[in-house]
């Protein structure tokens, strides 16, 4: 292994977007660490993907809505770096591990306003927070958004309302780290048919045709068109870009 490839760790790398970024980092000759929630199976079927890629790759169980197991996750991650890297540390971290719910803002209940705080705003804070050990200098960190956080759909009150949260967290992210070379990101994918929310952009002819309508490029995104942006995020030739937000939606709602 060349002493100078980099490592990058993807929160919910097993599938949908995630598997997506895993496969378009490793394709930029970068060692690939992901995280699955339940479904080991599928984690390990991404690392042997990535493997056969000519990059090194592992498999690490988390679950980014219980902050609480992330002292014992990095742990984890550090015995990994050790075993399957022969290093100590990683470069870049992406925060991508989440849920949709759909719920109107008048229906909306505490429990699913403090899932979604969970996973998608406290985990990716406390998360990043504690992976700053991890971290070389000079490395980067890319948030996941959407582009809900811009443009207004029914039912996503909560959700976008995190995701704008996740949104100011990156400028401060990037305006703090600097001193350390660490640069932040935030990527906000479109509308995307993956199983993501129940599959709804998917599976929902009238929904896909909505969607595709308000696009300028005219149709629904697919996994393939979010997670090359991730990886060129992760290389040399984006070390200028910092405390952006990247949409990356065809053009929606324009």
């Amino acid at each position: 292994m060349a002493v100078n490839t980099k490592i990058a760790l993807v929160t919910g790398g097993s599938r949908g977007l995630g598997k997506n970024m895993a496969i378009a980092i490793a394709k930029k000759g970068i060692d690939v660490i992901i995280t699955y929630n339940s479904k080991k199976d599928e984690a390990d079927a991404v690392v042997k993907e990535i493997e056969s890629l000519g990059q090194n790759a592992t498999a690490l169980q988390l679950n980014v809505a219980d902050s609480g197991t992330f002292d014992a996750f990095f742990a984890t991650v550090t015995a990994a770096l050790k075993n399957t890297f022969q290093t100590d540390k990683f470069d870049f971290l992406v925060n991508n591990a989440g849920i949709g719910i759909h719920n109107s803002f008048a229906g909306t209940t505490e429990a699913e306003f403090d899932q979604l705080t969970n996973i998608q705003f406290k985990g990716p804070f406390f998360l990043t927070q504690k992976a700053l050990n991890n971290i070389n200098d000079g490395g980067g960190i890319v948030n996941i958004s959407t582009g809900l956080a811009r443009f207004s759909f029914p039912g996503y009150a909560a959700y976008a309302a995190m995701k704008g949260a996740i949104e100011t967290l990156t400028k401060y992210q990037a305006k703090e780290l600097g001193q350390r070379k660490i640069k932040v990101n935030v990527v906000a994918p479109g509308a995307i048919e993956t199983d993501f929310g129940g599959g709804v952009v998917r599976d929902n002819e009238q929904m896909n045709q909505q969607i595709a309508s308000a696009t300028a490029l005219g149709r629904v995104g697919l996994p393939d068109d979010i997670g090359g942006v991730v990886a060129f995020l992760c290389t040399e030739e984006a070390r200028w870009i910092n405390a952006q937000r990247i949409e990356v939606s065809g053009g929606m709602m324009l």
